[in-house]
C-alpha cells in the first residue's frame, strides 16, 4: 500500500496539470470536474507503466488517488486564498 501512495504522490502534479489544462481549454461544468480528474488520474496511472514495477491494478488505484487528490487540493487551495482575500 505504501508503494501506491508514494506513486500517487508522484503523479498527482501531472494529473492536476492536465485537469487545469482541460478546465482552461474546454467549457466544462464545475460539477463534472472531480469525475474528469478521476478519469485523468486513472489514465496517467495506467500510462506510467514504463516508470514503475507496480501491477496495473495498483497503478490504477494510485492514479485514482492522484486524480481525486489533485482536484481536492486545488479546490482547497483556491478556497483558502479567496478566504484570505476577503479577510484583508
Amino acid at each position: 500500500m505504501e508503494e501506491v501512495l508514494i506513486f500517487a504522490t508522484v503523479i498527482s502534479p501531472i494529473a492536476l496539470a492536465l485537469v487545469q489544462l482541460v478546465k482552461k481549454t474546454a467549457p466544462v461544468s464545475n460539477r463534472y470536474l472531480p469525475l474528469i480528474s478521476l478519469l485523468i488520474g486513472l489514465v496517467v496511472g495506467f500510462m506510467a507503466s514504463p516508470f514503475t514495477e507496480l501491477d496495473t491494478v495498483l497503478r490504477l488505484w494510485a492514479g485514482g488517488f492522484a486524480g481525486l487528490a489533485g482536484s481536492g487540493l486545488f479546490s482547497l487551495g483556491k478556497k483558502t486564498i479567496s478566504n484570505n482575500d476577503e479577510a484583508a
